[in-house]
């Protein structure tokens, strides 16, 4: 795929296998957020296709276009959190907007929290919270609605060392429960970290190395942003 810019993608065919772990390498501008961006639809391709679970994303409009975003969990490098709702809220929020009743909403929250380590702080504000456990909340949150995949766009890039293998070791922990997960990184430390993992390498938006599938050349194509 083409975009004439630093965000775009040149002549790509990617496929990710339902319960994978995988990361996405690349510097900044790349084109690693623009690969998240088509799945999501906040990009057209102008050719080709984007498919997932089955679906043609591009076909996707209204509800079945919000549908289809809420099985897809993003996290954010900035966390994204909103600062004047206390940490329970900001996890609750997706399922309260989805419309969950109290019961489900309290009892996916308590859980979420449990599985981040951090049921003890639920009452505290994002700046009363670490960089590591800001992000921690970014991830129960992108997990509120049980999303098929978990895209981590540069989850570690405001983090110390530790923290941020933290953060890479929880993730694992996730997709060992079966969610698919695509981690967007240049951290050398997360990548020395899954040393083993399916590795993509992205250089000014073309795809040169691919440790766990056969790179497949098809026609330039250009991004539409929507």
């Amino acid at each position: 795929m083409f975009l004439p810019s630093n965000d775009g993608l040149v002549d790509i065919n990617l496929s990710f296998n339902q319960g994978s772990f995988s990361l996405l390498k690349g510097k900044s501008g790349a084109g690693k957020t623009t690969i998240l961006k088509l799945i999501t639809q906040e990009y057209l391709p102008s050719s080709g296709e984007i498919w997932f679970n089955n679906t043609k994303v591009g076909k996707l409009k209204g509800k079945n276009l919000e549908q289809h975003r809420r099985k897809i969990g993003v996290i954010y490098q900035d966390y994204k959190l909103i600062l004047d709702l206390n940490i329970w809220e900001n996890v609750a929020m997706p399922l309260i907007i989805s419309g969950n009743t109290k019961t489900d909403i309290a009892r996916k929250v308590t859980d979420l929290l449990d599985l981040i380590g951090l049921h003890n702080k639920a009452l505290l504000f994002p700046k009363q919270l670490s960089g590591g456990e800001a992000q921690r909340v970014s991830i129960a949150r992108a997990l509120a609605l049980d999303p098929l995949l978990v895209f981590a766009d540069e989850p570690t890039g405001n983090l110390d060392e530790e923290t941020a293998n933290a953060i890479g070791l929880l993730l694992k922990k996730i997709n060992a429960g079966g969610t698919t997960i695509i981690i967007a990184t240049h951290d050398e430390n997360i990548l020395n970290l899954f040393q083993d993992s399916r590795l993509i390498l992205i250089e000014s938006g073309k795809i040169i190395k691919d440790t766990k599938s056969p790179l497949k050349i098809k026609k330039s194509t250009k991004i539409n942003k929507s």
